[in-house]
C-alpha cells in the first residue's frame, strides 16, 4: 500500500471552524446549526457563499469585517408552535451559527458586498487575491560578482 502526501497551498480563506469540524469536533450542541459555505475565486475577487435558506435575512443575520475575519452570524428561528403529541421526523436544525472566514491583511471593509437570492447568501471580497503574485525582494549588502572561468 502506498502512502500518499498531499500538499496543499495554505488558503487565506480557510474558516478555523470548518477545520475543527473536518477533524470531527462538532460544535458544542449536537443541534446547533451549522450553514455549508464554499469560497471560489472569482479573478481577483473571492466569493463566498453560504447556504441560510428559512433565515430572516434583515432581521437575523449580520456580516462583519473585525480583526481580519469575515464572520457571518445569526440564528434561524422555527416560528412554529411545538405540539408534543405529534411525532416527527426533524432533520432541520434551529439555532444561532457563526462562520468566520481569515481574509487578506489588505482587504477593508469598503472591499466587502453582499447579496442574498434563493436561500444563500454571497460575500463578495474585491481584490482578495490581488497581491496573490510573488514580489522580488532585493537583498541589500549584495553585489553582482562576475563568474571566474577556472
Amino acid at each position: 500500500m502506498t502512502n500518499l502526501t498531499l500538499l496543499t497551498r495554505r488558503d487565506p480563506f480557510a474558516s478555523f471552524d470548518s477545520v475543527l469540524l473536518r477533524r470531527g469536533f462538532g460544535p458544542a450542541q449536537k443541534d446547533a446549526f451549522v450553514p455549508a459555505a464554499e469560497i471560489v475565486r472569482d479573478g481577483t475577487d473571492a466569493v463566498v457563499r453560504v447556504e441560510l435558506p428559512g433565515v430572516d435575512i434583515t432581521k437575523d443575520v449580520t456580516v462583519e469585517l473585525t480583526n481580519g475575519r469575515l464572520v457571518i452570524h445569526g440564528e434561524r428561528r422555527d416560528e412554529r408552535a411545538e405540539d408534543s403529541s405529534v411525532y416527527r421526523l426533524r432533520e432541520v436544525r434551529y439555532g444561532s451559527f457563526r462562520r468566520s472566514f481569515t481574509v487578506p491583511r489588505h482587504v477593508t471593509a469598503e472591499a466587502l458586498s453582499a447579496d442574498y437570492s434563493d436561500g444563500v447568501l454571497t460575500v463578495r471580497v474585491s481584490g482578495a487575491f490581488s497581491d496573490d503574485e510573488p514580489k522580488r525582494i532585493a537583498i541589500n549588502g549584495a553585489t553582482a560578482e562576475p563568474a571566474t572561468e577556472s
